[in-house]
C-alpha cells in the first residue's frame, strides 16, 4: 500500500502554525489525538458492578482484579476482599469485555471525500499479497472517537478487486502500528461475484452475464495458487500465489463477502474443495440458508442491521431480525458495522437486534466472545477470564442503548486509557460559546 500519514502531517504542521495552539491551556482541535497510556504499574480491582462477561454469563456485585494487564479474577465480589489494590468502586455501572469492531476500514481512512487520506484499497484485481498491517495509522483522529464508545480492538479490511487482501487485528491505543497489532495477516478477503449488478443510471438490477467467468477466474487461481503453495519452488517469489499458502494451509481465514443465499452457498462449497472453512461476511441473506450454515460448521460477519433488506420481497425489518434468526439455527456469527467513523454507533446496531429478539448477552458475545474467535484472538480478549487481557470497559447505563450508554473507563491490556477525542472537543467548545451568548 501507499505511503500514509499525510493527512496527520498536516494538521500537525497546522497546529504548529496557529497560535491558539500555543495559547490554549486545552490541547489544540488541530494537535494530536490522547498520549498512549503506559503500562499498567499498579494492581487494579473494579468492584461493585454489574458483570457481563461476554460468554452470556452475568455476575450481580462483580469484581475484576487487574494485574500486569491481566485479569487476575473476574467473578462475584462476596468471594474476595483485595487488599494492595488500587480500588474503583463501580456500584451501580456495567462491566463489559472490550468491544471488537469487524470488518472495519478504521485505520485507513480519515476523510472519505479526501483521496490522499484513504488508504484502504489498492489498484488491481487479485490482490491476496496486499496487507493492511503496514497502512494502519494509529494517529487517526477517528480511532479515539470510536474508543469512546466501547470499542478496543478492530480488525482493519482492505477493498477492492476481486481478492482485495490480508486484514490484520488492532487494539486501538499505540504509538505504531507495531505496537498496536494484536494479530497480523488473520485473513484474506475475497468478493464474490454478484449474480445481479445495479445501474445507477437507468436505476435498476439487471444479471451479471460474466457471473460464470469471473467465478471461474476465481477458481483457477485458487488452482494455481495451490499448484504453487504445494510444489517444488524455484527461481523469483510469485508473490501473489504465496500470499495465498497461509490461506490454503488454513493459517489463515478465508473472509467470503457475499449476500445471497446463493452466493453463500456457492462460495461454501468451492471453499471446501480447497479444505478451507470459509467465514461469510455480510450474509444479508444468511437466514435463508441458516441450516446449510450451521451444517457447515460457518461463522458469519453479519453486516449492519440498521439497513434495508437485500431482496426485494423481504420483510423491510429483515436486517433488524436476522441475529435473532441465526442465533436460533444456532449459526456462530459475529455482528459488524462496517465504515470506519461508523463503529461509534457498533453497540446500538447490537441493541437494534435486541429490540428485534435477540438475547441481550448473546448480542454481548456477538461483539466480543464470538468476533474473538471469528478473528482468532479469543485466547487473549473477548471475555472477562482469569488469565486473559485485562481489556474492558465500564459504563453507566446500558451499553446497547444510545439513551443510557456512557462508557465511563475503558481499560486496553490493564491500561487506564483517555477516552476524549476531537468530537467532545468540539462539543465543549460550542456548548462553552452558546452558554457566553445566552449569558448576554
Amino acid at each position: 500500500m501507499k505511503l500514509k500519514h499525510i493527512y496527520t502531517l498536516t494538521l500537525l504542521l497546522t497546529s504548529l502554525a496557529t497560535p491558539s495552539s500555543f495559547m490554549s491551556g486545552r490541547t489544540s482541535l488541530l494537535a494530536q489525538n490522547p498520549t498512549p497510556a503506559p503500562e499498567q504499574s499498579e494492581k487494579i480491582a473494579v468492584s461493585g458492578a454489574t458483570l457481563h462477561l461476554g460468554n452470556g454469563q452475568v455476575v450481580e456485585n462483580g469484581l475484576v482484579l487487574l494485574e500486569d494487564g491481566k485479569i487476575e479474577y473476574a467473578g462475584s465480589q462476596k468471594d474476595h476482599s483485595p487488599n494492595d489494590y488500587q480500588m474503583i468502586d463501580a456500584a451501580g455501572k456495567h462491566v463489559y469485555p472490550g468491544l471488537i469492531a469487524l470488518n472495519t476500514g478504521l485505520g485507513l481512512t480519515e476523510i472519505g471525500a479526501v483521496r490522499s487520506t484513504r488508504d484502504g484499497r489498492e489498484t488491481g484485481y487479485l490482490n491476496p499479497h496486499v496487507r493492511t498491517l503496514i497502512a494502519f495509522n494509529t494517529d487517526s483522529q477517528v480511532i479515539p472517537t470510536v474508543r469512546s464508545r466501547g470499542v478496543l480492538l478492530a480488525q482493519s479490511v482492505p477493498q477492492g478487486g476481486r481478492i482485495s487482501g490480508k486484514s490484520s487485528i488492532f487494539q486501538l491505543d499505540g504509538w505504531n502500528y507495531e505496537d498496536a497489532v494484536r494479530r497480523t495477516d488473520d485473513g484474506i478477503h475475497l468478493n464474490w461475484p454478484r449474480t445481479v449488478s445495479y445501474s445507477w443510471r437507468e436505476r435498476k438490477y439487471s444479471e451479471n452475464k460474466d457471473y460464470n467467468k469471473q467465478l471461474n477466474e476465481l477458481e483457477a487461481f485458487m488452482l494455481e495458487a495451490k499448484a504453487y503453495c504445494n510444489g517444488e519452488r524455484e527461481g523469483d517469489v510469485q508473490l501473489k500465489l504465496a500470499a495465498m499458502c497461509d490461506l490454503l494451509n488454513n493459517d489463515a481465514n478465508a473472509y467470503v463477502h457475499v449476500y445471497d443465499a446463493k452466493g453463500i452457498q456457492s462460495a461454501v462449497m468451492l471453499m471446501k474443495e480447497f479444505g478451507i472453512k470459509p467465514v461469510i461476511v455480510g450474509g444479508d441473506e444468511s437466514y435463508l440458508v441458516a441450516d446449510f450454515l450451521k451444517q457447515e460448521g460457518v461463522s458469519v460477519i453479519l453486516g449492519s442491521t440498521q439497513d434495508l433488506p437485500n431482496r426485494a420481497d423481504a420483510d423491510i425489518d429483515q436486517p433488524f431480525k436476522t441475529p435473532a434468526m441465526l442465533a436460533e439455527a444456532g449459526v456462530s456469527f459475529a455482528i459488524s458495522h462496517g465504515g470506519y467513523w461508523e463503529q461509534r454507533n457498533l453497540p446500538f446496531v447490537a441493541g437494534t437486534a435486541v429490540a428485534y429478539g435477540l438475547d441481550y448477552e448473546k448480542a454481548i458475545q456477538a461483539l466480543t466472545l464470538d468476533a474473538a474467535k471469528i478473528a482468532g484472538i479469543d485466547q487473549d480478549y473477548g471475555s472477562l477470564e482469569n488469565g486473559k487481557s485485562a481489556t474492558l470497559i465500564v459504563v453507566g447505563g446500558d451499553l446497547l442503548d444510545m439513551r443510557k450508554s456512557e462508557v465511563e473507563m475503558a481499560f486496553i491490556d490493564g491500561r487506564m486509557i483517555d477516552l476524549d477525542n476531537k468530537q467532545s472537543e468540539l462539543y465543549r467548545k460550542f456548548k462553552e460559546k452558546y452558554s457566553r451568548e445566552s449569558g448576554r
